[in-house]
């Protein structure tokens, strides 16, 4: 059996030794904070389970709430905002960032070419008499590579590759926002078109009890105290409606600027009707872990800013980079043809720091800090989305029984008014007790309407909440 040469086994041995600290990395190991999860979510009762993952799509959620106009305005907002486009710009130039930091480990090579005209003097020093014009042609390139044997580039190639990934994620999460606010501004627009149409109603019956009144006041029977309550009742349930109307413009103009156009060519018809509020399954809180995109982005620039860590370490130790060159030089002739070729090996490059007054333990320093501010938002995170899913499932179950309240409040309140106007016609009391009981069943109608507005802004909140999800 032939033995192996001697400076074979070493040139192997180099070989395995540069390949096993080529891939050292001296950033500590990662571990995300723990942040407390209960198995449930407090105000959860009643609501359906669900299975999220932070990398499953979110759907267009929106279509659970059975209106065309809102998934109209959904999908035109998700081609025409502003918000999408700039946050798109981000991410891509965060992937650029991370390719750039990925390129960082690889050899560079480069190649040129140079042509000069150039003249010699025969009495230049050491010229020996010879001298003369000639043509200087040269043809090389160059190689040359940063041995990451500490893992420097590597730390920040992954650290990049962390970044890009959060990026991603406040993409979606600019995705969802934008969605919920066009969500939330709907609702709140339809919420004043059924108030504008109630106050038209209600100004409609003013109306009638105004003239009503002034009959009996011109036939003797009613004051004309009477006739200015009604007066001032119907005067004042018409500066309720121009309110709502300036209300519904001002949403109607926001709704234009979410999905990406000029309000004066934005319009949306009025509608009567208010929708139902859909139920939405909550999941649990170790599955909004996954789900929510702005954890995970939480998550990714914690990991990043632990392996810049390592990265900042690295640079106490030796830089080592190799270098080689070669190509053609002619002064005459062909330039391939000719024998004048050149070469380098080299140069294998050592630099070790030895005093920078303690510039490289500042940027450790440094880097820690930044890894334990990005744990400390981490956490913060973690904890403000567990207080939005339950503020949402808890508006959500406590609106549902306000309204049911106030609706049987609101009807009671129309039967008081019936009879407040059959007293005030037979001669039973005065305006005043119609003027009340119309004032108290206005003002339950509308916090009806208004409850059921703020049911499908909670709605809309809970899933955005829970990192979007479509409604059952």
């Amino acid at each position: 059996m032939r033995r192996a040469r001697p400076g074979a086994a070493r040139a192997a041995a180099a070989t395995i030794t540069l390949a096993a600290l080529a891939a050292c990395s001296l950033a500590p190991d990662y571990a995300p904070p723990a942040v407390p999860a209960a198995a449930a979510f407090k105000e959860a009762q009643g609501w359906a389970a669900a299975t999220p993952l932070d990398t499953a799509p979110r759907g267009a959620w929106w279509e659970g709430f059975g209106d065309p106009v809102l998934t109209g305005l959904e999908t035109r907002a998700e081609a025409a905002s502003p918000t999408i486009a700039a946050a798109i710009a981000r991410y891509d130039q965060a992937l650029a960032i991370a390719d750039r930091a990925d390129a960082e480990r690889l050899p560079t090579v480069s190649a040129g070419a140079d042509l000069s005209r150039e003249r010699a003097s025969s009495r230049r020093p050491l010229a020996r008499g010879n001298g003369g014009t000639y043509t200087n042609r040269t043809l090389g390139g160059s190689f040359g590579w940063e041995v990451d044997l500490w893992g420097r580039l590597r730390d920040n190639a992954r650290a990049g590759r962390a970044d890009a990934a959060a990026s991603a994620a406040d993409l979606a999460s600019a995705r969802l926002s934008l969605h919920a606010a066009v969500a939330d501004t709907y609702f709140r627009l339809r919420g004043l078109d059924a108030e504008a149409e109630l106050l038209r109603q209600t100004t409609a019956a003013y109306a009638r009890a105004f003239e009503l009144t002034d009959i009996r006041h011109s036939g003797g029977i009613a004051s004309g105290l009477d006739t200015s309550r009604a007066q001032s009742q119907l005067s004042d349930a018409r500066a309720q409606l121009a309110t709502v109307a300036l209300d519904r413009a001002t949403a109607e103009h926001q709704l234009a600027a979410l999905v990406g156009e000029a309000p004066a060519g934005f319009a949306i018809v009025p509608v009567t009707g208010q929708l139902e509020p859909p139920r939405v399954p909550a999941g649990t809180p170790s599955q909004l872990l996954q789900r929510r995109p702005d954890i995970a982005a939480a998550e990714r620039r914690m990991f990043a800013a632990n392996a810049r860590i390592g990265g900042a370490k690295a640079a106490w130790f030796p830089l080592v980079t190799l270098g080689a060159s070669g190509g053609y030089q002619s002064a005459g002739g062909g330039l391939l043809a000719s024998a004048a070729s050149y070469w380098a090996l080299g140069p294998l490059s050592l630099a070790a720091p030895l005093f920078d007054g303690g510039r490289r333990n500042a940027d450790i320093r440094r880097a820690r800090a930044d890894f334990a501010e990005a744990a400390a938002d981490y956490r913060g995170t973690v904890l403000t989305a567990f207080r939005e899913v339950e503020d949402g499932l808890a508006a959500a179950r406590h609106l549902a029984d306000a309204e049911r309240e106030q609706q049987t409040a609101a009807r009671a309140a129309a039967k008081t008014t019936d009879l407040a106007l059959i007293r005030y016609r037979d001669g039973a009391s005065d305006y005043l007790e119609v003027v009340v009981a119309q004032t108290a069943g206005l003002i339950a109608e509308r916090s009806a309407l208004a409850l059921r507005t703020q049911r499908l802004q909670a709605t809309t909140a809970i899933v955005r909440a829970i990192g979007g999800g479509a409604p059952a």
